[in-house]
């Protein structure tokens, strides 16, 4: 064997050992080969002798590194967000373990902090929606507001995810958050107190003698069983037209929201994704074990309109279910994938599009209304100038039966 070689790889072997990357790496240094390296290497020599540089640079000289030292796992960490990052694609992102939780944890449905929606769009940090009852909602926060800074940090630059790390805290603590807002000149701001948000993602209503209501604020666990229970019990107090109400809807779930389409839907598609890979291209059909009715309905949209409720409002009214009342939804129209890092970390991945049953895409395009009417949800459904709109549609549709009643 060379030798000149054989140190070569030997001083490889040194310098990935100090990155953890041969933790499990059982051979002798003498065996280790250039075709080893690059199978369990992320990055060529050059590029890992730079990291250990900087690595050395900063615990060398950083005025605080050397008693607020870096652990093993943030420098791990850090290092993950920002190869991830590199791609320019704000849905697809790196989670630490912790971060992980706490996602899982909302998802059920119970967590800490302001109650909205936000996303990453052309490098701006905007609300996508605040939630009904939230914190964020009752101070007046709006979709699509540009979030410029929180506290005294400016987060122009900074990814969705750490923007929600720092708007969480404990419950009963303020924080200010300062927006740009279309059609205002000067910066708003906000000082919003913190609080254990519980979503309930279903509400629902007779608003007349034959027309009911079903507002859903996002798609979770079991938000496709409440809302059948909903519409049956609509059902049984007389309602023969129904309005459903997806404003400031962020989304959730996929599988959700295919359910709740499939109660308005007797057979063929819901929505389809395509993507690079062949598991991304997939099709989902109607749940017909799901089906309740055909009853007349309208449903509203507006800039808060994102995601699965664009899935829904986009299958409906493909298949001529239901007009579209309000505003332009948001345009979130991605399927973003799971997955799990053997720390217990994980990586949120990019890996289709969605597309409507007529084939029309949905992400930074959004849905168009059928029937433009601006304004905003009111809690005095008589100043609702949307949901009276769709009131008037959906009596329109009763009319030639109502001689049948």
């Amino acid at each position: 064997m060379n030798k000149p070689k054989n140190k070569f790889y030997i001083l490889i072997f040194i310098i990935l050992a100090s990155f953890g990357f041969l933790r499990t790496y059982q051979a002798p240094a003498a065996d280790f080969s250039e075709s080893d390296f690059n199978r369990i290497s992320p990055f060529n020599v050059r590029s890992l002798w730079l990291l250990r540089q900087i690595r050395y640079i900063i615990e060398s000289y950083q005025v605080d590194a050397e008693t607020k030292p870096a652990t093993e796992d943030d420098l791990l960490h850090g290092a993950a967000k920002g190869m991830v990052e590199a791609w320019k694609d704000p849905y697809t992102r790196f989670v630490s373990p912790s971060q992980l939780k706490d996602e899982e944890i909302e998802l059920e449905g119970k967590y800490g902090g302001l109650g909205m929606y936000i996303g990453d769009r052309d490098g701006q940090i905007l609300v996508i929606s605040p939630m009904e009852d939230s914190p964020a909602e009752k101070a007046g926060l709006k979709p699509k507001d540009h979030i410029v800074k929180v506290d005294d940090d400016v987060v122009m630059g900074w990814t969705s995810d750490r923007v929600v790390q720092k708007l969480r805290g404990e419950p009963d603590t303020n924080v200010v958050i300062w927006v740009r807002r279309e059609g205002e000149d000067e910066l708003l701001s906000f000082d919003i107190t913190r609080e254990i948000i519980q979503l309930k993602s279903v509400r629902y209503e007779m608003l007349s003698d034959d027309i009911g209501y079903v507002r859903l604020s996002q798609f979770k666990h079991n938000t496709d069983d409440d809302t059948r229970n909903a519409v049956r019990d609509l059902m049984r107090q007389g309602m023969r037209g129904l309005i459903l109400d997806l404003r400031n809807n962020g989304g959730g779930l996929l599988d959700v929201s295919v359910k709740i389409a499939s109660l308005f839907l007797k057979n063929g598609l819901v929505v389809e994704t395509k993507g690079r890979a062949e598991r991304a291209n997939e099709k989902y059909y109607v749940d017909k074990s799901q089906y309740l009715t055909n009853m007349p309905m309208t449903v509203l949209i507006n800039g808060g309109s994102a995601s699965a409720s664009e899935i829904v409002a986009g299958a409906l009214n493909d298949r001529g279910r239901a007009k579209l009342i309000g505003e332009k939804s948001f345009g979130k129209g991605s399927v973003q994938t799971l997955f799990p890092l053997t720390d217990g970390s994980g990586v949120y991945v990019t890996i289709a599009r969605y597309y409507t049953p007529s084939g029309k895409v949905i992400d930074h395009v959004g849905l168009s209304p059928d029937i433009e009417v601006k304004g905003e949800p009111n809690r005095d459904k008589l100043k609702d100038e949307q949901l009276q709109r769709a009131i008037t549609e959906v009596k329109k549709l009763l009319r030639p039966v109502a001689g049948k009643r």
